[in-house]
């Protein structure tokens, strides 16, 4: 019989990035290696500062990703461990539910086609509707079909965050808040993480820098693509008037000729609806308001042959987000087609995120988790939805294929 893998000795472990998967990830070494210091480094001077912090909080169920892929599995996993750390840290879980709802008979073919692969990724509990039986699961909702996904759930991804850095912190873990990584540099063994105090030397580095995971990458030697390109994304929160007009989460089916999926409502655990979010090209890659322009990052996409790609195959769909950017009316009646007794409601501006929107040099768009290995160096190049919910499984993934070889 072949001898099993041999799990290489690490004594000293440092992680990028301070979002949630970069905390599950410390967490997940701390828990999994005896004796092990972790590191975190966050160039915030507060953990969830960008994309965790600034997402809808859904816990997605794995509806629409291809069977037996990463997504899929790590989704499922994800799910699982969320809702078991929250119950054992008392955090706030509400499987509220969710509908993706049909308006046209193209729509109701493609919604079969999701409906075949959330049963094939056992997602619990998924069925179809007809046009009659969605009131009786949102008495305001109309459409010709739908999906629904009772185990669709939500929560409050800082908090989790958080519980987590408190988990490794109690393993005797450190976090360096305000400690921006300027460098990391391959050793005959290990790697030198650099910050403006100086160099340190780990066993081990995990990279989980998001919107900066590109730059990241390229500092360590590794290609240029995928790049990073930021496309911002708004919300808006329905007037309290309103807010009961709907139960839980109510999706758009995807358009394929669409990259972006639309305007849809979502409940959130603070019992706050939203609306949204809308995708359109970001003027930087941390800029959370509408004049906050980063030149550095306009450039970088502006001189990226993928990005001119992706935009001159996109134009409809550029057309169709920038409506909604500069109209609440628009935003509005997009939700409306879904829920008419939302005429006349108001609506104010809730958080505005910015998606680290992974690209390859012909312009297509990254789909699928992303995480490479350089040596002593793991870095994660994409994780989009659901990587929050996929977080502590992304976590399990990547210190196991790192404990591999040699």
């Amino acid at each position: 019989m072949p001898n099993p893998p041999r799990r290489r000795t690490i004594r000293r472990c440092a992680v990028v990035g301070g979002g949630i998967i970069g905390v599950a990830v410390a967490r997940e070494l701390a828990t999994t290696l005896d004796g092990v210091q972790v590191t975190i480094y966050e160039k915030e001077n507060r953990l969830a500062a960008h994309q965790t912090g600034h997402n809808s909080g859904v816990v997605h169920a794995g509806l629409y990703y291809e069977p037996g892929g990463l997504k899929a599995r790590l989704c499922r996993r994800g799910v699982e461990l969320l809702r078991e750390f929250c119950a054992a840290k008392n955090l706030p879980y509400e499987a509220c539910g969710k509908l993706v709802i049909a308006q046209t008979p193209e729509e109701s073919a493609r919604l079969d086609t999701i409906f075949a692969r959330a049963t094939a990724n056992g997602v619990p509990g998924v069925r179809m509707l007809s046009g009659g039986q969605i009131r009786e699961v949102e008495p305001n909702a109309v459409g010709l079909s739908a999906l629904h996904s009772p185990e669709t759930a939500i929560v409050d991804y800082t908090a989790i965050t958080e519980a987590l850095a408190d988990d490794v912190r109690a393993m005797g873990g450190t976090i360096r808040l305000g400690q921006e990584v300027l460098a990391l540099e391959q050793q005959a063994s290990g790697v030198v993480v650099t910050t403006k105090d100086g160099g340190e030397h780990y066993d081990l580095v995990v990279a989980c820098a998001g919107l900066q995971s590109d730059r990241l990458a390229a500092a360590t030697g590794g290609p240029a693509t995928p790049k990073i390109v930021p496309f911002f994304g708004q919300y808006y929160l329905v007037g309290p008037e309103a807010r009961d007009q709907v139960k839980g989460l109510i999706y758009p089916v995807p358009d394929p000729r669409h990259p972006f999926l639309g305007v849809h409502l979502t409940k959130r655990i603070d019992g706050e609806m939203m609306l949204g979010p809308n995708a359109f090209i970001s003027f930087g890659r941390e800029s959370y308001a509408w004049n906050q322009v980063a030149l550095r990052d306009v450039a970088n996409y502006a001189l990226f042959p993928g990005f001119w790609n992706f935009a001159r195959h996109n134009v409809p769909s550029a057309v169709r987000e920038f409506q909604t950017v500069v109209s609440r009316k628009k935003f509005l009646r997009e939700a409306m087609r879904f829920v008419p007794s939302l005429e006349g409601a108001s609506i104010l501006p809730g958080t505005r995120g910015v998606r680290a929107q992974a690209m390859n040099g012909d312009g297509s768009l990254v789909d699928d988790f992303v995480i490479a290995r350089r040596r002593d160096t793991v870095l994660v190049r994409n994780a989009p939805s659901p990587g929050a919910t996929s977080s502590m499984a992304i976590a399990e993934y990547i210190v196991e294929q790192a404990l591999q070889g040699g």
